[in-house]
């Protein structure tokens, strides 16, 4: 096993560049899938050698929760091992473990919650509510209760929001919700939400997934109301008052007092031209290299864990029978 079990550790760092560079250059539409794509491959790959590194560390210890003939003597000297480097994937793994099911849970929680406290009100795929507080955000179908139909999703959005736009912003609010709920923009929130909770180096790819899946919003409105100026302003106005969404694993319009943020940038891009469809960049650019460099840690991360994976089953196979 030696280095390898270790590479997927610290790959992800391959796909900081792209994080950032991904926001500006790439169609936020590709941005959000790609950035994904890295974030759950390279997040997987880590878990996986947490795990590798817990047998490894533990299948000499007493006590240890692996079959008992992996505490032979022939198995002992065979495996390789590394005391301390197993009890830290120990407490390693049990943490992402934890993290990572409190993530799942309170999302699901969310939505159960909210789509609850909508039963009462009308159908339809618009939900206003009376309240005083700004906020506008997507809530995809959910389970109400087990058994029960899939609920599908809804723009919920408050009174106190619908207040501070005119007509024209109002209905370019409602197409940006609409463009999270048909791209299922929360599954893109909650896979780089877990993915960095697995291995905080992907911190930076869930901030930027969560800025292009708005973007992709963004423009998805823009197409549908015909005026990038309209979004443009409608978001700013929202941004001035309005408040987060109950989770960030749910997709909003505009959550954030404008300053050096995303607010500004979103506002900025679309005062300018629709960005390209292109769906992959030059190579020779910085964001074509940085693409390639995330691409070819990701595929490193996986053939290290792989070999990893082969390499330690074979060493076992050999020393006992499974």
């Amino acid at each position: 096993m030696g280095l390898f079990v270790f590479l997927p550790l610290v790959l992800p760092l391959t796909a900081l560049p792209i994080a950032r560079l991904a926001e500006v250059h790439l169609h936020p539409r590709l941005a959000t899938r790609l950035l994904s794509a890295l974030a759950g491959v390279l997040a997987l790959c880590s878990t996986l050698c947490l795990g590798l590194l817990v047998v490894v560390g533990t299948a000499q210890l007493p006590g240890n929760p692996l079959p008992d003939a992996w505490s032979d003597p022939e198995v002992r000297e065979a495996v390789p091992y590394d005391e301390v480097a197993g009890k830290a994937a120990i407490v390693a793994l049990s943490g992402v473990a934890v993290a990572c099911a409190a993530a799942a849970a309170r999302h699901r929680r969310v939505r159960r919650r909210a789509h609850r406290a909508l039963a009462g009100l009308p159908d339809g795929e618009l939900a206003v509510l009376t309240d005083d507080a700004p906020y506008a955000y997507a809530l995809p179908g959910s389970r109400v209760s087990a058994g029960a139909d899939v609920v599908r999703g809804r723009i919920v959005v408050s009174t106190a929001m619908l207040a501070c736009l005119d007509d024209q912003e109002r209905a370019a609010l409602i197409a940006h919700e609409h463009a999270h709920l048909t791209g299922r923009h929360h599954r893109f929130l909650l896979a780089v939400r877990l993915a960095a909770r697995a291995n905080p180096l992907l911190r930076p790819l869930r901030s930027a997934v969560a800025y292009t899946t708005e973007r992709w919003a963004d423009e998805e409105a823009a197409k549908a109301t015909g005026e990038r100026t309209v979004v443009a302003r409608a978001i700013g106005k929202a941004a001035l008052i309005s408040r987060a969404t109950p989770t960030p694993t749910l997709a909003g319009f505009a959550a954030s007092v404008p300053g050096p943020g995303p607010v500004p940038r979103r506002v900025a891009a679309l005062l300018g031209p629709e960005p390209s469809a292109v769906r992959w960049p030059p190579m020779f650019t910085a964001v074509g290299l940085a693409v390639w460099a995330a691409a070819a840690g990701t595929l490193g991360s996986a053939l290290s864990s792989a070999n990893a994976t082969v390499t330690l089953f074979l060493v076992l196979k050999a020393a006992t029978p499974l």
